[in-house]
């Protein structure tokens, strides 16, 4: 029996989960975007306006009236019953702290309606991990996407030991509907394919200036340089956001750690949270950034 998605709510309205609404919306889907206050829906239905705005600038055909017919299909709610009352897919885009998923899936379970298909976009967290708070552990994935969602197409799928075939493949195929590149995962791993390759290159580079041994702008121009990438590490730590990047780093090693005590005494105390605050390694002079910034010094 075929599993229709028509309907899709994302949890979380942060900097990935705007454009995983925008862009699932941009796709002819009904969106619903959650978060817990209207306050910060406030700010997530700005992040869709700056959203289309690229979209017309740098998707082809979107400036013919299709970007801006993605916010008509967006709708908002600080109400979680509200949210997922219809919903045929939830993802969820909760920050990633292992208690805070397990407390929002304990309370999401009773809500949605026993069809709905329950997708994680954890970057390191198991599926495994979660499953269990979901309710519904045979209708749960991780679906996890990368920062510019538009231009770095890839969605990677991973079930868990109790995940019904059925719907990996339903979420594999959404994956496509949505304009996604489906990177199907084999097995569980910390870190999917796509952070396995970059959390450790990014904390290499973090280590680099709280070690004093070189300034953001340096790192990023090495490597811009040596391999030719459009960006450095900590121009990408920027994009990703560093609350994120403080999350990860601190559950690492000793080295990671002290990358985010750095991060949180040098940047986020002081609300440096990358380029959707306006400011982190770098200042922008808009919000969210084009090309255009300023390197900031890290204090050694």
């Amino acid at each position: 029996m075929s599993i229709r998605i028509d309907n899709v709510t994302v949890l979380g309205t942060g900097n990935l989960g705007s454009q995983i609404a925008y862009q699932i919306a941009y796709s002819g889907f009904e969106v619903m975007a959650y978060d817990i206050n209207d306050q910060i829906l406030k700010t997530a239905k700005k992040r869709f306006e700056e959203l289309g705005a690229r979209y017309e600038q740098e998707v082809e055909g979107a400036s013919d009236g299709r970007a801006r017919a993605a916010l008509a299909r967006i709708r908002c709610s600080s109400t979680l019953a509200d949210a997922v009352r219809d919903a045929d897919l939830v993802i969820e885009s909760a920050p990633e702290i292992l208690d805070v998923k397990r407390e929002l899936y304990a309370k999401l379970g009773p809500l949605a309606p026993g069809r709905t298909i329950f997708a994680t976009n954890s970057s390191t967290l198991l599926p495994s991990d979660l499953a269990e708070a979901t309710g519904r552990p045979e209708r749960f994935v991780a679906l996890h996407f990368a920062n510019d969602i538009w231009i770095y197409n890839i969605a990677e799928i991973m079930g868990h030991p109790r995940t019904d075939p059925a719907i990996y493949d339903t979420v594999v195929d959404f994956a496509r509907r949505i304009g996604m590149e489906p990177i199907k995962i084999h097995k569980e791993k910390a870190g999917y394919v796509q952070n396995s390759l970059l959390v450790p290159f990014l904390e290499a580079a973090q280590a680099l200036v709280v070690n004093g041994i070189a300034d953001p702008e340096t790192i990023d121009k090495t490597w811009r340089i040596a391999t030719g990438a459009p960006k450095g590490p900590l121009q990408m730590l920027d994009i990703i956001g560093l609350t994120t990047a403080y999350h990860i780093a601190a559950s690492g090693d000793e080295q990671a750690r002290a990358n985010a005590r750095y991060l949180k005494e040098h940047y986020i105390d002081q609300g440096k949270l990358g380029r959707a605050s306006g400011e982190g390694f770098y200042k922008y002079e808009t919000v969210p950034a084009q090309s255009s910034t300023k390197p900031v010094t890290a204090s050694a």
